[in-house]
């Protein structure tokens, strides 16, 4: 939906984790097929609260808590795809979902061909990701760069309230198999969506603000310290363009490559490791289909290829800061 046909909707107030759980009720209540499995996702309301109160409107078997077990949940989910369910599997954490790798790769992504086409997987696999505060290595995963190379896998990133919502009821709609990441620090962002039923497109960026002199390609947690540097960049003097790409698997190269059409200069800015990470593959397309309007070399900020320090100042050390992003603005512009 455009943002210009937002203002002309009712509109109610509701924080990230609330949003998303809209988009489980609406989409539940309009389709039975559509279940949820997870640890403690049924009374317990789910480690972020995504699921409170589901079981209750819904029943203990449209919304299974499970044993501490991924890969068999993630299996059940998967199978339960096959036969003709929408499931929607919770990782409590999604750096636990690596538990689950063989049956995401192996099963979800690959299943649909390797029967013929006999079988689709319309199965969402989502939770809570990124580094968070204080959560120490294991619970700062960032499994997109773990998740991107899978076939048949589409993956996105929610950064809004809005588009959470709308992500998470096309996800649940899909035929094929989504992962959808969500940011632990960014649940209790709040923000006004319609009251009418929107969905967004999976496969489209958001133009999150037009600028002329650089684009800066970024997703998730990292939209706000981009749009924090982004203040700093305009009283330097500077026009930045921002698109949050949320779609990391495909690639939303048409708006990405407009925007590089007219500022002819790239910045990536991502919460992601370096080697290996959704900043690596976008640089690769954009070399692939943008070469030619290019003037100036693709700068990329990453997380250090290090695991995540529970000292909070070594944390902080370990993610890009905006000053960081102001710096590698000005040295593109130069």
């Amino acid at each position: 939906m455009p943002d210009c046909f937002k203002v002309l909707l009712c509109r109610h107030e509701v924080l990230l984790f609330e949003a998303l759980r809209e988009a489980l009720i609406e989409e539940m209540k309009e389709d039975p097929t559509v279940c949820v499995f997870g640890e403690d996702v049924g009374h317990y309301g789910g480690s972020y609260k995504v699921t409170k109160g589901l079981a209750e409107m819904f029943g203990d078997l449209r919304v299974l808590d499970t044993p501490i077990a991924e890969n068999s949940f993630t299996g059940m989910g998967v199978g339960a795809a096959m036969k003709g369910l929408r499931p929607i599997v919770e990782g409590m954490n999604m750096g636990f979902l690596l538990l689950a790798y063989n049956q995401i790769s192996n099963n979800c992504g690959m299943l649909h061909y390797t029967s013929g086409g006999q079988f689709k997987i319309p199965i969402v696999i989502r939770g809570p990701g990124g580094v968070g505060r204080q959560l120490g290595a294991e619970h700062s995963q960032r499994l997109e760069s773990y998740f991107q190379s899978i076939p048949g896998l589409q993956m996105v990133a929610c950064s809004t309230p809005y588009n959470a919502k709308g992500l998470m009821k096309a996800a649940i709609r899909s035929e094929n198999p989504v992962v959808l990441f969500e940011h632990v620090l960014l649940y209790n962002l709040k923000e006004k969506i319609p009251d009418e039923e929107y969905i967004c497109c999976l496969e489209e960026a958001e133009m999150v603000r037009p600028g002329e002199h650089v684009t800066i390609l970024t997703y998730s947690r990292m939209r706000y310290h981009v749009m924090q540097a982004a203040k700093t960049l305009v009283n330097k003097g500077y026009d930045p363009e921002v698109i949050d790409i949320r779609s990391l698997k495909p690639f939303d190269l048409h708006t990405i490559g407009n925007s590089i059409k007219k500022t002819h200069r790239v910045l990536i800015v991502e919460e992601c490791m370096r080697t290996g990470g959704i900043g690596a593959s976008l640089r690769s397309a954009i070399i692939d289909n943008f070469w030619d309007y290019l003037d100036a070399p693709i700068m990329c900020l990453s997380s250090q290829d290090v695991p995540t320090p529970y000292a909070a100042t070594l944390e902080d050390a370990t993610v890009v800061q905006p000053a960081q992003i102001v710096a590698a603005v000005e040295q593109i512009c130069q």
